[in-house]
This record gives C-alpha cells, sequence and structure tokens, in this order.
C-alpha cells in the first residue's frame, strides 16, 4: 500500500482501510452473509482486544487476512454449522451481480474447493501478488501458483459446464 505505516491508528480507520478485504475473504469462505458480518466483527474485535505490532502496512493486511481465515475455518468446522441446513443464497432478492456473466462466474468461484477459491479471491479481488498472499497464507508461493492454475482450470470446466447448461 502507498499509505504511510502507522503503528498505532485508530480502530475506525482500519476498520474503514480494511472492511472490504476482510468482508469479502469471509464472505467467499463461509458463503453467507450473516456469518460473513459475524466474523467482520470478530475479526475488529479480536484486532481491537489484543493490539498487535506490525512491522509495516502489508503485515498488518496479512494478519488481518489470516486472522479472517482463522475465524471462517472456526464457524464452517462448527458442530452448529454442519447440523443446519443454510437458505439458498441465490433466493429471488438476494445478492446479485449486474450480469448473467458475473452471476456465473461467483457462483463457480464459490463451488471450488477452499484452498483454490481463497487463493483466487485474493489475486483478482484483493488485488495481492503471489508473494503478499504466500505470506499472508504461509504458503510456499510455488504452491500459491500451483493452487492458482488449478483453481483456474477447475473454473473454467465449471463455466464451460455453465455455458452448456
Amino acid at each position: 500500500m502507498a499509505d504511510t505505516f502507522v503503528q498505532n491508528e485508530s480502530i475506525e480507520t482500519v476498520i474503514q482501510r480494511y472492511k472490504g478485504t476482510v468482508y469479502s475473504v469471509a464472505l467467499s469462505y463461509v458463503k453467507n452473509r450473516d456469518d460473513a458480518d459475524d466474523i467482520f466483527q470478530e475479526v475488529f474485535l479480536i484486532y481491537f482486544r489484543t493490539n498487535p505490532v506490525f512491522n509495516d502496512e502489508e503485515h498488518r493486511k496479512a494478519w488481518l487476512i489470516r486472522t479472517t481465515m482463522n475465524c471462517s475455518k472456526r464457524v464452517v468446522d462448527s458442530t452448529y454449522r454442519k447440523r443446519t441446513v443454510p437458505l439458498d443464497e441465490m433466493e429471488e432478492g438476494s445478492f446479485q451481480f449486474e450480469t448473467k456473466e458475473e452471476n456465473a462466474v461467483y457462483v463457480a468461484l464459490q463451488e471450488l474447493p477452499e484452498k483454490y477459491r481463497i487463493v483466487l479471491h485474493l489475486h483478482y479481488f484483493e488485488d495481492m501478488s503471489v508473494d503478499q498472499i504466500s505470506k499472508a497464507l504461509d504458503l510456499k508461493p510455488s504452491t500459491v501458483k500451483v493452487q492458482m492454475m488449478r483453481g483456474r482450470e477447475m473454473m473454467k470446466e465449471k463455466l464451460k459446464e455453465e455455458a452448456y447448461d
């Protein structure tokens, strides 16, 4: 980020800067807005309570992404969630993109396995480089590249199938 790093920024400033990233990573992981809202609040509550120390802005962003993923994993793996049936997110009046193609891409992305979905999301929606993603997810850059390649192939197949339906 081009911003000058300030260690003790107000929580409001940090939320404003990273609200889109935290929410979209959570939504990508849990696939429903109610859980993403809860995770969003939890992540910034943890940030406020722990008041972590960072080396730079990239470190802060990586911490927020990692914390979001950990909170999301807890939600996805919870016994409660495994015993409930979520409402269909694509019901009439629910979240929709402007074009049919954008909706198809979103649905295809949500159907990917977690490890492919998250790297593609961070790369394309959060404009993160392979190195940034590898640091945020604590993976080797080569692993990130392979996951991106495989995820793209899966997306291509899913979208191809969608075109024939």
